[in-house]
């Protein structure tokens, strides 16, 4: 419009240089706008606009659609739409659930992807993990994981078996593929790990399993077998081989007969066979290194491998190689194959003196520590019996010793410090060891910083070594009885450590706290990894549990975000864990304030773990922590109360808990309720008829017990106050009501007695004349005149102002007059 202006002033006044000059600017400034309007960038940018705006005209949004799925089919479209940040705004498109965005950001994707096999496995770790967003999408819908209700749109579905079986070859076709990266190989390797195994036993499908194992089970051990040092491998993360490994383990737990594991091992004894070749040393080290991933993951097959003639032999030849990866991978399988003990027996018999050897003799500290991780496995194969010690006095504490000396260094690369946290896995099984190592407060840190890292590896040794600290493994208590039989029977009687005692335990807890092992936990749980398996959930659970059991540490605990990183472990993982993860949270949920604890909507994600400890199976620790944690939250707001805590069906519990034998839990149960009441709808439970609520609450008030009389008599002061019929209805539950509420009202505790004044007021403002009647005609006429006469005193003011209050509304009935002297 301003060109056209200065046109038209230009064509009046042809010699005016002013607006020749404007012209000319114009003109250019027009140009490069028009250029930059028309180039792929902004034509992508301009698409995704449209398409996000609420505002714009459906004809407008279906043209941007086909323009975007126009360009993703043109190589340097396709690229623009990665470069701006595409992929999470298709994503985004995929997630408004409407079917016009959903098959556009579908066509465009597979635009995209078609032919383009770099783009799914592009090196960048944020794209890697969206593709592999969509596949998960894409196999959610297929599969009918996804559980949203979509009407008649079900209906469409055809049968996606044949979709299926396509994708789960092109996740196989890429864990083998050179062109794949690290990252596009992990997240294929995920992918497989979530989707092929079953989550539920109860299902008798598992074909996928079947098809994986007979069309990829070798390109999986292709990946275990991988050794980084050697030229010509597949691209690796740091976290590869032990995803594959857990998804060798997950594939063999699916089968559901012998035979089918026989196939199982059959393919990887094949396998190794055709990798060993004494004429080529590459080929035989893949080999070993395939045998150390077995290990690793279904441990049973990688344990018979081992046990075949020739293999343990080929191994201990390795160990002399001069070569530095042989000797690496050679000590590396060693150190897998003496998991169980039974195997540990036999290396403690024919390896020990080899590993002590290359301990002594390498000047490697790669192999040097290697070989230390393999004599700490060795030296704890007793666990924590102080009787089964495998190594001479004080031996253990020099290993651990190295082992810290190691971890603090850091001129040593991440990959060989993690095997320092190896050995102290096995080593601070020992009480020594464990009260020595929280002492080394360097060490502790160095630990916590490898834990953060990308290498995910690592998690379930620093696991293994928390738990040993903290003491917070599964024990079993031995009855003195059967100690004493056992002994008797000279029978082994395992012996606990002077170090394992409890004041010991907790010094080591607040040390750990100190160095701060609840943020290294935090950003464990967030591992977005099959590494992060269902038995190392609970390991974290576990040293939770121990961590947030002074109530005087679980600040320290909020503020590092404990609570946010409970949340996940106690959703998912194994009952014992989310059992431990769900005592953690009621722990802190207790007393914390819920919205620094769990912010945000995190805090309604709480409910459901606390409820499922209120079960009368768990223990009574977990319902008395449950109820105290829940009480908590339901003071927080009134759609956390409703929409949660009474969604969750939690009351049913709470009311059996309120008849408990034991005193805390019926209290915990009493004050939870008296925080409940204020929801209408816990109020109509009290409204309905053939039930024995009310009459516990009115009863609850005539217990012994202070505390427990403060949260029932409020409880029924606020709900009398709400609902003006239970005033007349609590006479009719029990004959006692009367007594119980003069008790109340002449208690010697003011709070005790303020209640059961305002339930005398609710009594008497209930709109039931013959009720109001019935009050002033027994005895509380004079407790309240005894009360409503007294002086003023702070510290019983509210009962005494409660109690005038009830005189005046008894005047206002009628039932009463004021006194008056005779003029």
């Amino acid at each position: 419009m301003a060109f056209k202006d200065v046109q038209r002033c230009a064509t009046l006044e042809p010699k005016n240089k002013t607006f020749l000059e404007t012209l000319r600017r114009l003109g250019a400034e027009i140009q490069a706008k028009l250029k930059t309007t028309f180039s792929t960038d902004s034509r992508v940018q301009n698409m995704f606009d449209i398409l996000f705006d609420e505002e714009m005209d459906k004809d407008k949004k279906e043209k941007a659609a086909n323009n975007l799925i126009v360009l993703s089919r043109e190589d340097a479209g396709a690229e623009r739409i990665f470069q701006n940040n595409g992929v999470p705004l298709l994503l985004n498109m995929i997630d408004t659930g409407k079917p016009e965005m959903i098959v556009a950001a579908v066509r465009t994707l597979s635009g995209m992807c078609t032919g383009h096999k770099a783009r799914v496995s592009r090196r960048e770790k944020e794209i890697a993990l969206a593709t592999s967003n969509l596949f998960q999408c894409i196999n959610d819908s297929l599969t009918g994981a996804d559980t949203r209700e979509y009407g008649k749109e079900a209906a469409l579905v055809l049968d996606a078996a044949k979709d299926l079986k396509t994708i789960l070859l092109a996740l196989l076709e890429m864990i083998a593929n050179k062109n794949v990266s690290g990252y596009g190989r992990d997240q294929a390797l995920n992918l497989l790990s979530k989707n092929v195994p079953r989550t539920n036993k109860k299902n008798p499908d598992y074909s996928r399993t079947l098809f994986t194992i007979d069309h990829g089970l070798k390109k999986i051990l292709k990946v275990c077998g991988q050794v980084p040092e050697l030229p010509d491998q597949l691209p690796l993360t740091e976290n590869s081989q032990m995803i594959a490994s857990v998804l060798l383990n997950k594939l063999y737990d699916d089968l559901t007969c012998d035979p089918e594991r026989d196939n199982f091992r059959e393919i990887c004894d094949q396998y190794i066979k055709s990798k060993i070749d004494p004429n080529n040393m590459d080929k035989t080290l893949h080999a070993v290194n395939t045998i150390s991933g077995l290990l690793q993951g279904p441990f049973d097959v990688g344990n018979a491998l081992v046990g075949h003639q020739g293999v343990m032999e080929m191994m201990v030849a390795l160990c002399g190689s001069e070569r530095e990866v042989d000797q690496m991978v050679a000590v590396e399988a060693l150190i897998h194959s003496s998991t169980k003990m039974s195997r540990a027996s036999f290396i403690i018999t024919n390896g020990v003196s080899l590993l002590k050897d290359i301990y002594k003799k390498t000047t490697n500290e790669k192999i040097k520590i290697r070989a230390l991780v393999g004599l700490c496995k060795l030296g704890s194969a007793g666990g924590d019996d102080y009787s089964l010690r495998q190594f001479a006095e004080g031996s253990t504490e020099k290993l651990a010793k190295q082992c810290r000396k190691w971890l603090c260094n850091p001129k040593i690369d991440a990959k060989t410090r993690k095997w320092a946290i190896e050995g102290l896995a096995y080593l601070t099984n020992d009480a020594d060891v464990k009260d020595d190592f929280v002492e080394d407060e360097l060490a502790l840190k160095a630990m916590f910083d490898l834990a953060k890292s990308t290498d995910k590896t690592i998690i379930y040794a620093v696991a293994c070594t928390l738990v040993n600290c903290t003491n917070s493994y599964e024990k079993k208590e031995i009855l003195p009885e059967l100690v004493q039989l056992a002994k008797f029977s000279k029978q082994h009687v395992p012996e606990q450590h002077p170090k394992d005692k409890k004041d010991f335990i907790e010094k080591r807890v607040k040390r750990l706290l100190k160095a701060g092992v609840i943020s290294a936990l935090a950003v464990m749980v967030k591992a977005d990894s099959s590494i992060l398996t269902d038995k190392t959930k609970e390991m974290l659970a576990r040293v939770f549990l121990a961590l947030s059991a002074d109530p005087k540490d679980r600040g320290i605990i909020v503020a590092q975000g404990g609570g946010k990183a409970l949340i996940p472990l106690a959703l998912e993982g194994t009952d014992a864990g989310k059992g431990k993860a769900c005592h953690a949270l009621a722990k802190i949920a207790a007393v914390s304030n819920p919205t620094i604890a769990f912010p945000g909507e995190r805090v309604y994600e709480v409910v459901r773990p606390l409820v499922s400890l209120l079960h009368t199976d768990k223990e009574g620790a977990q319902n008395y922590e449950a109820l105290r944690g829940l009480t908590n939250l339901a003071a927080y707001s009134e759609k956390l109360r409703w929409s949660k805590i009474v969604k969750e069906k939690a009351l049913p519990e709470i009311e059996n808990l309120m008849f408990e034998e034991n005193e805390k839990i019926r209290l915990a149960a009493t004050e939870c309720m008296c925080n409940l009441v204020t929801s209408k709808e816990v109020q109509e439970r009290y409204l309905e008829d053939g039930n024995d609520k009310l009459k516990l609450l009115v009863l609850l008030c005539g217990e012994d017990d202070d505390k427990i009389q403060i949260a029932a008599a409020g409880a029924l002061a606020m709900i009398t106050a709400a609902q003006k019929k239970l005033c007349t209805k609590m006479t009719l539950v029990t004959v006692q009501w009367l007594e119980i509420l003069q008790r109340l009202c002449l208690h010697s505790n003011p709070k005790i007695q303020h209640r059961g004044m305002v339930i005398v007021y609710n009594m008497l403002d209930s709109d039931n004349n013959e009720l109001a009647k019935k009050l002033i005609e027994s005895e509380l006429l004079e407790i309240l005149t005894v009360i409503g006469k007294a002086e003023d005193n702070p510290k019983r003011q509210d009962p005494i102002d409660a109690a005038r209050t009830c005189l005046v509304k008894a005047m206002d009935l009628g039932l009463i007059k004021p006194f008056s002297t005779p003029s």
